[in-house]
């Protein structure tokens, strides 16, 4: 059973930087493309960026190009996302997802998925 566990948020003030990880078990890591989505009460969940199997191709939405950075660490299980130059619209719950290539997972038809690990960024 793969199982994909979220940390690392919280409250940050605006132009703050948050970094979330999220951690990877019960399956083979490196062969995962790896993703974060986010959601705010009352709108559809959100593409935030992804990452492929070996960490070569990542793609970010356009609303956080420049300001957010996804990463991974194929030895520790790991996936992160650096949230730099925060705003308050940036606010949501924020959720990994594990699919077989990026294009997968950047439609949201991830395999599998976290919880979520909140981010609220005030003003």
């Amino acid at each position: 059973q793969v199982q994909l566990v979220e940390s690392g948020g919280g409250l940050v003030e605006a132009g703050g930087s948050l970094r979330l990880s999220c951690a990877v078990s019960g399956g083979t890591f490196s062969s995962y493309a790896l993703g974060w989505f986010r959601q705010s009460p009352g709108k559809e969940r959100e593409f935030v960026a992804a990452i492929s199997s070996r960490g070569i191709a990542t793609n970010y939405a356009d609303s956080v190009k420049g300001r957010f950075t996804i990463s991974r660490d194929n030895a520790k299980n790991t996936v992160y996302l650096q949230m730099n130059s925060l705003r308050p619209e940036d606010t949501a719950a924020y959720y990994c997802t594990a699919g077989s290539i990026v294009a997968v997972v950047r439609r949201g038809d991830g395999n599998y998925w976290g919880q979520g690990t909140q981010v609220t960024v005030s003003s």
